[in-house]
């Protein structure tokens, strides 16, 4: 089964809370036909489902502990399989947040082509999830979770973006910039690979 996914192309896209990286995603797979495949979103279909993982799944994340690597990277591969005939590449999003999950999901799953890093700074992505929060109805959308949030993603996350960059695929945007402008600088960087 894994050999379907041997010549997949596929992108981790990585970027803090309210960086735009969704919004990103969505116009790539509108353009290029990709899968994109969000760990949390794997994760609550699945508890949704009511199946047995499921079930096993909902009882970690209630008790506020973290769901194991293995199994969010074996979701993560059965979405990919459940995709590899129609889909042109994957986004794999919000993944790796932690450098051991990199290396895992290339022993499991298969190399990344290409790491977006869609950077916005600090008070910008502050800034939209209070802006989000306002609408959502998130309660974890007030400024200090939101500190709290972002405090803990780049110290996850900067250790993973300095491995892949000595590979040479990382790939930054500016997401500051207007949504269409940032996404002439990823489909330059896709239209690359």
């Amino acid at each position: 089964m894994a050999d379907k996914l041997k010549d997949a192309k596929i992108i981790f896209v990585v970027g803090g809370p309210g960086s735009g990286k969704g919004t990103q995603c969505a116009m790539m797979v509108k353009k290029y036909g990709f899968t994109h495949l969000s760990s949390g979103d794997l994760l609550r279909t699945e508890v949704a489902s009511g199946s047995e993982r499921g079930k096993q799944l909902q009882a970690i994340m209630q008790k506020g502990e973290l769901v194991p690597l293995d199994t969010v990277l074996d979701m993560i591969k059965d979405a990919m399989i459940a995709k590899a005939d129609v889909s042109k590449g994957f986004l794999i999003d919000g993944y790796p947040r932690e450098l051991k999950q990199g290396e895992e999901f290339e022993k499991k799953i298969g190399k990344p082509c290409l790491l977006l890093y869609v950077d916005a700074k600090s008070e910008t992505m502050v800034k939209r999830l209070l802006k989000r929060g306002e609408t959502s109805g998130r309660s974890d959308d007030n400024e200090e979770t939101i500190k709290k949030r972002l405090a803990l993603y780049y110290k996850a996350t900067e250790p993973v973006i300095a491995f892949y960059e000595k590979r040479g695929i990382v790939k930054k945007v500016d997401s500051e910039l207007p949504v269409e402008e940032v996404f002439s600088q990823v489909a330059k960087a896709i239209d690359a690979l």
